[in-house]
């Protein structure tokens, strides 16, 4: 399910691009004088969180249950296995940028960020239980553990899906633009698209993908350009998500929290115009300029 929801959020970011295009095209405008010169980008890596403490409200009607659990701390699963080389890809927590610079100086651009996030809530902790269980008021301390029949994991991801506004900003650059290093500020909102598993009181669910709310965030990230496309970006993201109707036994569940996120890319680059001044050498878009005068 979140496969296609992915591939849908891909055709539509391509749609968006193609039309910005068109209607850069009709209006004639362009970055000294030159129509098309957009530029598509995407990258693939990996990240680690911190998470806040966050209260799981769980419901269960045909229970008679109705209760929290207050300030569970939870940790991440970088998933990386002790061989390293046969690791899928896929296993750790990986992330993904698809993005277009659409406006004529090609410092502003719009771009899919998403983010395969493990949210596993500490096994062993003492969790301050409050509410309705069975029907009886209750507010006391359980040892949360596997073994004591309590376990929640958005393991198979918390699923941060943004849609992104972004801004460049030019550090450095060489007169060829083979090297170039930029600042990104991006910022946007999206929904959550969690695979839910968990127990309560030895209570399994049938654990699936499903949407689970909604997530914004921001994010600053350094990226340094070499060889003219090819670039390795360094970011820190701030997101604060808010799940609802997970799927649970006999009931649902939700929760929020914020989470802090350092993530390691590398991605590519490259233009949808020949005349894009973010690929041509100084001397060649002066050159440009001049004949166009």
């Amino acid at each position: 399910m979140h496969k296609r929801i992915i591939n849908r959020s891909f055709l539509c970011l391509l749609f968006t691009g193609l039309a910005l295009q068109l209607q850069a095209q009709d209006k004639k405008k362009s970055y000294l004088g030159f129509v098309g010169n957009g530029s598509l980008y995407f990258s693939w890596g990996y990240n680690t969180e911190w998470y806040t403490g966050s209260t799981v409200h769980v419901n269960q009607p045909s229970l008679n249950n109705d209760y929290q659990l207050v300030g569970v701390k939870a940790h991440d699963r970088r998933g990386w296995d002790e061989d390293f080389f046969h690791t899928a890809l896929t296993v750790p927590q990986y992330n993904y940028r698809l993005g277009y610079f659409f406006n004529e100086k090609q410092d502003f651009a719009i771009e899919i960020n998403f983010d395969h996030t493990k949210y596993i809530i500490t096994d062993g902790q003492q969790a301050h239980l409050k509410g309705k269980v069975n029907g009886e008021q209750t507010d006391r301390h359980i040892d949360y553990s596997g073994a004591n029949g309590f376990y929640y994991y958005l393991n198979n991801g918390a699923n941060f899906l943004l849609f992104n506004l972004v801004k460049r900003f030019q550090v450095y650059h060489t007169d060829d633009k083979k090297f170039k290093v930029d600042l990104l500020a991006k910022a946007g909102v999206g929904p959550v698209i969690p695979h839910v598993e968990n127990s309560f009181f030895g209570k399994d669910n049938d654990p699936g993908f499903q949407f689970g709310g909604w997530n914004m965030g921001v994010e600053t990230a350094l990226r340094v350009t070499g060889m003219k496309y090819v670039y390795l970006e360094l970011a820190q993201k701030v997101d604060y998500a808010r799940y609802s109707n997970l799927k649970i036994y006999e009931g649902t569940a939700k929760q929020s929290f914020g989470t802090y996120e350092l993530i390691l890319s590398l991605g590519i680059n490259l233009p949808t115009g020949k005349n894009n001044p973010q690929y041509k050498s100084k001397a060649y878009m002066q050159s440009l300029q001049e004949a166009k005068q």
